[in-house]
């Protein structure tokens, strides 16, 4: 019997009027947004290039080169990963952020010329009242710089993706005029940002659904729809999922979350959620590199993996509590990876390249000895064992492995691979 088959799944109660409206896009916001926060180091190119091929090698759809008329630096790496793309024929397409000004567009458009890829220009504004009070705008002067900023990106041949910052504190009529006169002006994408994450689920399918039957269909044109949200209030992934299932078509992320304040949506966990939900093509594609992905974006920019991160984390498949070991002992027992993989876990380790492990502290039994040492190729002699688990019991944390061997006394060993 699957495993699969043994679960009784709530999640499917709702399942059909919970799922995504249509296609699903992911934009990666790693190398931009992501190198925003004020802890990560801005990588070397050539880990900006390895972090690229990890992306479409996932099958993300769209990434955010970088904003390249923020100086030398910023221009150079943006050139050459645009290079990069084309040169590997990589399927991934790209964008570049740029404020909603001519001296931020023109170098966009200066290395689509000098690479031959085609860039979307994400042309950005601030737009809640907040926003606007504090820097002194004047409604009139959001739509001029608006209208002026999309019209001069079009003038020079780039496909526009227009932003207004802090959509989701932003009052409903300067929302639909900003947007309308962008898609006026010639922007065929717009994004809808929680720049401040201020939003829920529920505020979420609210604006969206606001903007899609206020601004896109009255518009009579093919507009997409972008989510971009931050995860001040812990909820970036329920809210992308939520604008998604409003009717959204692509959400902007970032490896591990990276980003301004607390940070971004956290792509790896957009992808686990829709792989697991099934929703295409992501129930189909293979998610076995996604822990190269992180681990590189970890190490790139100085990102520590916390032990506790879902999927990634060095604890998320790991146990040494007596109780939990049994059971997915029991399942190993049965020769089913499929069931190990879930008797004590909501998610398969297995499609992720990863897989259960069992450990020994203060609160194990003597099967997580007993399997440590099998796994190990090691006798488990009374002696051994009990040496072991009484170490273990005295201890006021998980053992090393240096420790484990310890209490083997140069017991033979044949290492067997996990």
């Amino acid at each position: 019997m699957r495993a699969s088959e043994l679960i009784y799944d709530w999640n499917q109660a709702y399942a059909a009027s919970l799922r995504p409206a249509g296609r699903v896009l992911l934009n990666d916001e790693s190398l931009r947004d992501g190198l925003q926060s004020p802890s990560v180091r801005d990588p070397a190119i050539a880990d900006k290039i390895r972090i690229v091929h990890l992306m479409d090698k996932l099958g993300i759809n769209s990434l955010d080169l970088g904003l390249p008329g923020a100086g030398p630096r910023a221009y150079e790496h943006v050139e050459a990963l645009a290079r990069e793309i084309v040169q590997s024929k990589l399927k991934i397409q790209a964008n570049c952020a740029a404020r909603t000004h001519e001296n931020d567009i023109r170098p966009i458009a200066e290395i689509v010329q000098r690479t031959g890829l085609e860039i979307e220009a994400a042309t950005f504004l601030g737009s809640s009242p907040i926003r606007r009070y504090a820097e002194g705008w004047s409604d009139d002067f959001l739509l001029s710089t608006t209208e002026k900023a999309v019209k001069y990106a079009v003038s020079l041949g780039l496909p526009v993706m227009y932003v207004t910052e802090d959509t989701t504190r932003c009052d409903p009529e300067t929302i639909k005029r900003l947007y309308t006169a962008a898609i006026e002006c010639g922007a065929r994408a717009i994004v809808i940002c929680d720049t401040c994450g201020h939003a829920t689920p529920m505020g979420t399918v609210a604006l969206i659904k606001f903007i899609l039957e206020q601004v896109v269909k009255p518009s009579g044109e093919a507009i997409r729809v972008d989510w971009h949200g931050h995860c001040d209030r812990g909820l970036a992934v329920a809210n992308s999922l939520a604008a998604l299932v409003a009717g959204a078509e692509c959400v902007h992320a970032c490896a591990l979350g990276i980003g301004e304040r607390v940070g971004n949506t956290q792509m790896d966990q957009m992808l686990v959620n829709l792989k697991l939900m099934g929703v295409p093509p992501w129930d189909q594609q293979d998610l076995t590199c996604l822990g190269d992905y992180c681990r590189a974006v970890a190490q790139a920019t100085d990102v520590p993996i916390p032990a506790n991160y879902p999927v990634l984390g060095e604890d998320a498949f790991r146990t040494a509590t007596g109780v939990h070991a049994a059971a997915v002992i029991k399942a190993f027992r049965k020769n089913d990876v499929e069931l190990a993989n879930s008797i004590y876990s909501g998610v398969p380790s297995h499609y992720f390249g990863l897989e259960q492990v069992i450990d020994i502290g203060p609160m194990s039994g003597k099967s997580n000895v007993l399997f440590w040492l099998e796994r190990r190729g090691i006798p488990a002699s009374e002696d051994v064992v009990e040496r072991i688990y009484r170490r273990a019991k005295e201890s006021d944390r998980t053992l090393t492995e240096s420790e484990i061997l310890e209490c083997c006394n140069g017991a033979p060993r044949a290492r067997v691979p996990n």
